[in-house]
This record gives structure tokens, C-alpha cells and sequence, in this order.
């Protein structure tokens, strides 16, 4: 962990976030709004919308061009300005296979 600042301390990040403009569907009861995802992970993305405060969790599905679409509850871990950082919830062994085939020729 590291502080920049004097601030609380940062965690690292253990999966690398690649760019990525897609768009992701949240599914609400009864509807599904399109967002855009800015960057994603094997852990999570980040989300260029702002769900309500006393939201904690979003369903959402993100399809990977050229593959397969992942659907899964993903928890708020931290609110920007411009966004929401998500944490995916829990993904099977197909949907892992996919990100990473989604994520690996795009990492630096």
C-alpha cells in the first residue's frame, strides 16, 4: 500500500485495467440502460454513470465484441466524479476464459 499524499492508503491494483469504450447494460427490474464502460479488469470496470447513492450493487451485462456477453452482479467499490469503480461479482470459468481472451492483446 502506498500513500501519495499523506492521505489513506492506496491498495495496488492486482489485475491491470486496459481501456476499453464498450457498451454495458445495467439491468434494472423491468429495463435495461446502456452505459459505457471506460476501462475493465479481470476484476471489475469502471462505469461512466452514476447509479443512485444508496445503491450498493449492479447487475450488468457486458458483452466482449467478438465473444461471448457476461452477465453478473457487480458491487460498488469506490464513486467519482465521472463514474463508479465495480467489482464483478462471481464469474464461471466460461466468462473468465472470455475477458481474459477479451483482455490479453490489449494489455501494455
Amino acid at each position: 500500500m502506498q500513500t501519495s499524499n499523506g492521505g489513506p492508503p492506496i491498495a495496488e491494483r492486482f489485475h491491470p485495467r486496459v481501456e476499453a469504450d464498450i457498451a454495458v447494460k445495467v439491468l434494472l427490474p423491468g429495463r435495461a440502460v446502456m452505459v459505457r464502460a471506460r476501462d475493465v479488469s479481470m476484476a471489475g470496470l469502471f462505469l461512466l454513470a452514476h447509479p443512485g447513492d444508496s445503491q450498493r450493487q449492479l447487475t450488468l451485462a457486458l458483452p466482449l465484441p467478438g465473444d461471448r456477453e457476461i452477465v453478473t452482479t457487480c458491487t460498488i467499490r469506490r464513486r467519482e466524479a465521472n463514474g463508479v469503480a465495480l467489482e464483478f461479482g462471481e464469474l464461471d470459468w466460461d466468462d473468465l476464459i472470455a475477458l481474459a481472451r477479451f483482455l490479453h492483446p490489449r494489455l501494455p
